[in-house]
């Protein structure tokens, strides 16, 4: 048997225990191959390799602090190791120590330039952290280095695609599925470039591929919205309902939402900040503006009007203030927003001050940034104790239009309320109903804009937000199609086409949505 060159200088014994303790981590056996591991580093304990197969099995078990404390012991004994470099920025990726990743993975580069997935590691986490040339570079060279490298691909085509490079994201996506017909997060991305049409060539390989038997899930899924999209283009809508129907039930099949949860957690939310102490420092957070409410409800284009002003950087899409949330909840022992009436002044300052810290770096170019995390809406009750000096925006669209466009929208967070038109329906009106009771209590922070209304009379509208914001006006901000930004959402293509007055593209389906419009008519009491 040919031995692995990382385990020369080891015992064979201690090898072969290695390899065993590595086939019992694949066959789910953690226990035991942690077992081994151990005992491999205890027979040899001046050798790398037995640390690095133990730090693998405690990232595997979900205890990253210990696989870095674990990784740091085998970097004393080989410091030039690039895959021990490259596994320690997995951990420390594991434990949100997103820069300090990105300088383990760049010396694992440095160290191996050959080697694809620390280049593809490092791409991913660049893109993730608003990086998108920087992702792009890495990418292109862990494609170059191992061209059937599928996750690579696709992550190159978002990457290009996030850039305004559509084309060549095309192409990306186009030889994922050279090498894999039924990728799916291939199918996603091309589907996502919305301004392009799917073609026929499209339209017969979905069709064979969702024939087959065999096919991951989560690729069907991504297929057969890449399907109702490809008959949405040619005219077949009925079709294209069809296909964007079975999608969804099998998502939700999958990862089913609960509704009684959802409900559950906005009327206590809306109880528990009805009452809150007076800020600290009311100018606190006065840098952020989050822009909130539905998906597909024209956020992107509001925040691309943003960032086309010189003071305002886009942020995009961020977790941050879902994690300062979730830190506090853990730190209380009890789940938000339960704990909401007893955090003090002191308390909600603390809690501003650890979002601000977390997203300084968006703050480095520009003084003011936006977040345009569409679930922030779920914590908008509490932003005028814990951030009073932010702004909110709320986008909404007509909701026949955001609730079309959100069922033919695959999302990459599961479960997802956009499976079902009921749920839709119930979200939508969930959201704008304490929407409303928020901007009632904070309506010097708290802004409803409409997408028609802006795409009617753009330069109105846009002064309107502009000065909400508290900003002064700048014609950039009239072409948001001009700015070269990243965009890292489904809506990268869409807001990179001059402000035209809105489609009614929901409306076309005429008689086939009449289940959706009854829904979106229906009075809450009746859901």
């Amino acid at each position: 048997m040919n031995r692995d060159p990382r385990a020369a200088g080891l015992a064979a014994d201690i090898a072969e225990a290695l390899q065993i303790g590595a086939r019992a981590l694949r066959d789910g056996k953690p226990a035991q191959a942690e077992a081994l591991f151990k005992q491999a580093c205890q027979r040899a304990p001046t050798h790398p390799e037995p640390l690095r197969y133990l730090a693998l099995v405690e990232l595997h078990t979900r205890r990253a602090p210990r696989a870095i404390a674990t990784l740091e012991r085998a970097l004393a004994l080989a410091p030039e190791d690039a895959l021990l470099h490259a596994d320690l920025g997995t951990a420390r990726a594991a434990c949100g120590e997103f820069e300090s990743a990105l300088t383990s993975w760049r010396r694992a580069c440095a160290l191996d330039p050959d080697q694809p997935l620390p280049w593809f590691n490092l791409g991913r986490n660049l893109q993730q952290l608003g990086d998108t040339q920087g992702a792009i570079d890495a990418l292109e060279r862990a494609v170059l280095l191992a061209p059937e490298l599928l996750p690579a691909r696709v992550l190159l085509g978002d990457a290009l695609a996030h850039a305004g490079r559509f084309d060549a994201a095309t192409r990306s996506y186009r030889e994922a599925l050279r090498v894999q017909p039924a990728s799916g997060d291939a199918w996603r991305g091309l589907s996502n470039i919305k301004t392009t049409p799917l073609g026929d060539a499209d339209l017969l390989t979905l069709r064979a591929q969702l024939a087959r038997s065999g096919t991951a899930p989560s690729d069907r899924v991504a297929m057969g919205h890449a399907l109702g999209k490809a008959e949405e283009d040619r005219g077949a809508l009925a079709a294209a309902l069809a296909a964007f129907t079975a999608a969804n039930a099998l998502q939700e099949r999958l990862t089913p939402w609960r509704p009684d949860a959802f409900e559950a957690f906005v009327a206590q939310s809306l109880k528990a900040t009805a009452a809150l102490p007076d800020p600290i420092d009311p100018e606190l957070g006065h840098e952020i503006i989050f822009i909130v409410g539905l998906p597909r409800s024209g956020s992107t284009l509001i925040e691309q009007i943003l960032a086309s002003h010189p003071e305002v950087e886009a942020a995009s899409e961020l977790t941050d203030l879902g994690i300062v949330i979730q830190r506090e909840s853990v730190r209380r022992q009890q789940p938000y927003p339960q704990w909401v009436p007893r955090a003090s002044a002191a308390d909600w300052q603390r809690l501003g001050q650890e979002y601000l810290t977390r997203t300084v770096r968006w703050r480095s170019q520009r003084p003011r940034m936006t977040d345009k995390q569409p679930d922030n809406w779920k914590h908008a009750g509490i932003l005028r104790a814990m951030l009073p000096g932010a702004t909110v925006i709320e986008t909404r669209r007509d909701p026949r239009e955001t609730a079309w466009s959100c069922f033919k929208q695959q999302f990459y967070s599961q479960p997802h309320f956009a499976n079902t038109m009921e749920h839709i329906a119930l979200y939508l009106q969930r959201c704008e109903q304490a929407m409303d009771s928020y901007r009632s209590r904070d309506p010097a922070h708290i802004h409803l804009h409409r997408l028609e209304d802006l795409l009617a009379a753009p330069e109105p509208r846009i002064r309107a937000l502009l000065e909400d914001c508290g900003l002064t006006f700048d014609p950039a901000c009239l072409s948001p199609h001009a700015g070269a930004r990243s965009v890292r959402t489904a809506s990268a293509a869409q807001v990179r086409q001059p402000l035209r007055a809105a489609t009614a593209q929901a409306l076309a389906y005429g008689a086939l949505l009449d289940p959706l419009w009854s829904l979106l008519k229906l009075p809450l009491s009746a859901l």
